[in-house]
């Protein structure tokens, strides 16, 4: 997987695209604290889960986002990590500038081919929708990819394809939205029900057999199951959920660190500060120390 970040002015790639504001492919190796603050911007932006599972806030609700999903950020929303954290996984996402001269309107400018009706259909869809819009792309294929190959390569024409790619993930966007209800998602709600079971016991030394239990599912069923939703495997999935209810409880500042390293499934506080150090960049202490306001 090569990653790439390319930013309008910077990169030459884009100087023919200034509706193209940045294009990219990420892979996060560690959880980065403070570092996806809640932000709204005045273009749409487009963020695709890789692998990994992300745990994101818009407008005041939270979501959480797995491999081969889509979520499209409108304009004025506000979005940012739970936490403020940006999780561990690999994103590809894609800001792109629209026209805002006509309120309530997603106007995508000069370089669109749809006419004025798909337009304001395009806009109306996304629009009406609730907080992200949040779909499944089939095969788990980056949908920003050919985009990319196509500003690499440069080949004759590269100009007209790319904007002909951008008018054509506008339109599959808007056709997916119509065709599934956002309240139902793909995500399957054992997978749920088996994280809120975690969460409510992760003192518990859980094994993969126990929570392939919990499913109904054999062990190695479930094993493939857990790493095509999430990215992780199961026990790797679990120390995500214990790493983040950790950064939940240092934050209140009421227990000590080595209570919350027990309630949270570490079998001491020095396996949790490891852990905690490895996934975070600083040990539990750092973290609340950085994190809690200053007492005067």
């Amino acid at each position: 997987m090569n990653q790439f970040i390319f930013q309008q002015g910077p990169a030459n790639e884009l100087h023919a695209f200034p509706h193209i504001l940045e294009i990219a492919l990420k892979k996060i190796t560690n959880t980065q604290l403070n570092s996806f603050n809640p932000t709204s911007s005045d273009s749409v932006r487009m963020y695709f889960v890789v692998d990994g599972k992300f745990e994101w806030i818009v407008d005041g609700k939270e979501f959480d986002l797995y491999p081969g999903e889509l979520a499209i950020i409108l304009p004025g929303q506000v979005f940012g990590g739970k936490n403020n954290v940006l999780n561990i996984g690999t994103l590809s996402w894609l800001n792109l500038k629209i026209n805002n001269t006509v309120p309530g309107r997603i106007l995508l400018g000069g370089w669109s081919n749809l006419n004025e009706n798909e337009s304001i259909a395009l806009s109306k869809i996304l629009l009406f929708n609730s907080v992200p819009i949040l779909i499944k792309c089939r095969e788990k294929i980056n949908p920003f990819q050919n985009i990319k190959n196509e500003l690499v390569g440069q080949e004759i024409g590269y100009t007209t394809r790319i904007n002909q790619l951008l008018d054509e993930l506008f339109i599959n966007i808007a056709r997916q939205v119509t065709q599934q209800n956002n309240s139902q998602r793909d995500f399957p709600q054992t997978f749920l029900k088996l994280e809120q079971a975690l969460r409510q016991n992760l003192a518990h030394q859980w094994t993969v057999e126990e929570m392939a239990g919990l499913t109904g599912l054999g062990a190695t069923t479930f094993n493939e199951k857990v790493k095509n939703f999430t990215g992780f495997s199961p026990l790797n999935y679990l120390i995500n959920i214990r790493i983040s209810e950790a950064i939940r409880l240092l934050n209140q500042d009421v227990e000590s660190v080595t209570t919350i390293a027990l309630a949270t499934g570490f079998y001491s506080s020095q396996h949790f500060s490891t852990t905690f150090k490895k996934l975070t960049g600083y040990t539990p202490s750092e973290f609340r120390k950085r994190n809690l306001p200053r007492k005067h």
